[in-house]
């Protein structure tokens, strides 16, 4: 397989079981998908078919898992599937799915791993997205640490040190380290299963979860060793949390190359540093995008809209789907009329104006529907507005409107302006569209 480029799988292929948790029946349909699509899993027992993009941004808080949501509708234990289909260089595919959680087969990724190794991979000819890890990320939680670092090498490499050395159990201290290859990925990780101790499996039956598990379904540790079961390697329990660290990292939705440095971490601490990385993946984007050509430049942004100087407070828009999201840039300069009397010894850009120009990029993404060529956004309420971090000359305002509700007179857009990562201010604002009446 080519490193550089994307791969789906070949064909469909089905796999069933149940959930490792909730015991419940699930049949499971891998699909090939198009290019630059990533990892989405579809609940195809609803109603209508509801998709759930495999990203950092759809997780929902579970315990000793990782499942992911859209709206009121989630997805199970996606963990060891993500790993075995990133593990063995998969980008694009669709998970389609007849229940709520994954199957857990025999509490590793192998099963998954068996099932699209079957299926076959088909190279697409398009680059394959990364991201390389150019600074420090740490996230640590208690003992536990997990770190991201920079790397001379175009792969990825995990470090783990699982240390149960103080908790008087049958684990003790596992250190295990690997350089993540498709061949590694399955000979190395991939048959390593999910591991408790005999008192958590307890209290999790207890609690009405794996209601259908014998000890000889998945590993569980006693004081003497696994309960009527066998390793399937001296460390099984470090090499089953890379398995999970690798599924919970494709969440980025991109490969990552660098080196990955973890202490006692678990899922949590996982999700904290993917949703790190993406942020500076988003960060990275907005750069590239500013740095691009705009898809609205100053002039066409006059065409539009009636403003001029000095209440003209878009730039440009690096950003337009449909009439659907815009993101826009508002360059904050001392040369701003209204600092001569905002603040002049400390100047602060009135609150106003933030949403001023939200507003007005409001305008914009309306006026991308087609049955609102010509008219006018006219501001008629404001909600749930919130000032969160002032502006400063200097400070380069990112914009984003996204529509709610869009009808023949009427516009409602969920406005955000950013600087940096942090958010400077928030609000909701509908609009009356009229008729334009000339110059």
């Amino acid at each position: 397989m080519s490193s550089d480029k994307q791969y789906t799988i070949a064909n469909d292929i089905d796999f069933e079981g149940r959930g490792l948790f909730t015991s419940e029946p699930a049949r499971v349909r891998f699909r090939p998908a198009p290019p630059n699509s990533g990892v989405v899993f579809v609940r195809t027992d609803q109603g209508q078919p509801i998709r759930i993009p495999a990203r950092s941004e759809n997780l929902t808080r579970r315990m000793r898992r990782s499942s992911l949501r859209n709206g009121t509708v989630a997805v199970e234990t996606v963990e060891h599937c993500l790993s075995a289909i990133a593990g063995l260089g998969i980008d694009n595919i669709e998970v389609e799915m007849s229940g709520p959680e994954l199957p857990g087969g025999d509490g590793s990724c192998l099963p998954f791993v068996r099932v699209l190794q079957q299926a076959g991979t088909k190279e697409q000819d398009v680059p394959r997205p990364t991201h390389q890890i150019t600074e420090a990320v740490t996230v640590r939680e208690g003992e536990a640490m997990l770190a991201a670092l920079p790397t001379e090498g175009e792969e990825l490499s995990i470090l783990y040190d699982l240390d149960y050395s103080n908790s008087g159990n049958i684990i003790g201290r596992q250190v295990y380290a690997i350089n993540l290859t498709p061949e590694q990925f399955v000979r190395e990780i991939a048959p390593a299963r999910t591991f408790l101790l005999e008192k958590e499996a307890e209290q999790l039956r207890q609690g009405g979860y794996g209601r259908h598990l014998t000890y000889g379904d998945i590993l569980v540790l006693g004081e003497k060793g696994p309960i009527e079961n066998e390793l399937r390697f001296p460390d099984e329990p470090v090499r089953h949390k890379i398995q999970d660290l690798i599924g919970d990292l494709a969440l980025l939705g991109r490969r990552i190359r660098g080196r990955i440095v973890c202490y006692k971490s678990g899922h949590s601490l996982n999700h904290a540093l993917v949703k790190r990385l993406a942020a500076k993946v988003k960060a990275l984007e907005l750069d590239r995008r500013i740095a691009s050509r705009p898809v609205l430049d100053i002039r066409q942004i006059q065409r539009i809209l009636p403003h001029r100087y000095p209440f003209l407070m878009v730039d440009k828009v690096i950003e337009l789907d449909g009439d659907r999201r815009a993101i826009g840039v508002k360059n904050v300069t001392i040369n701003e009329p209204f600092f001569q009397g905002h603040y002049p010894s400390a100047p602060v850009m009135p609150g106003v104006m933030i949403l001023e120009a939200m507003a007005q990029l409001a305008g914009l993404l309306l006026s991308q529907k087609l049955e609102h060529t010509g008219k006018l956004p006219y501001l008629i309420s404001m909600d749930k507005v919130k000032m969160r971090k002032p502006a400063v000359p200097g400070d380069q305002l990112i914009l984003e409107a996204h529509s709610v509700r869009a009808k023949q007179r009427t516009g409602h857009v969920r406005c955000v302006a950013r600087i940096g990562d942090a958010v400077a201010a928030e609000a909701t604002i509908k609009f009356m569209l009229i008729d334009a009446y000339g110059d």
